[in-house]
């Protein structure tokens, strides 16, 4: 039986999180997301737009180790790319502001 697909990015955030529970896991989303901002921004500062393409590894990298090695889930990069890229933002934003641990069912 196949999976009902999400649609909505309300009703995706519920899954998202609950695929992030280690804050290690977390911890590897922010650094990956920041460091992209970094990369983005320097090669924009710069103009070596060239090396934009570095975000794949940069964000992707800490953000899989996480999942394949420390949650052991797979990516929902994988199945809603859009969606998971802005959660990303959206988990890295309430953590910098101190109101992520709202949407944290479990934290070890």
């Amino acid at each position: 039986m196949e999976e009902k697909r999400i649609t909505k990015f309300a009703d995706f955030w519920p899954f998202y999180m609950s695929q992030h529970t280690d804050r290690r896991c977390r911890a590897l989303h922010y650094g990956g997301s920041l460091a992209v901002l970094a990369v983005l921004a320097f090669a924009w500062q710069s103009g070596q737009g060239s090396i934009a393409w570095l975000v794949l590894p940069v964000g992707y990298g800490p953000a899989w180790i996480g999942h394949f090695l420390i949650e052991k889930n797979r990516p929902a990069t994988f199945r809603y790319p859009f969606y998971s890229l802005l959660a990303d933002y959206v988990m890295l934003f309430l953590f910098l502001s101190g109101r992520l641990h709202r949407h944290i069912k479990s934290n070890p």
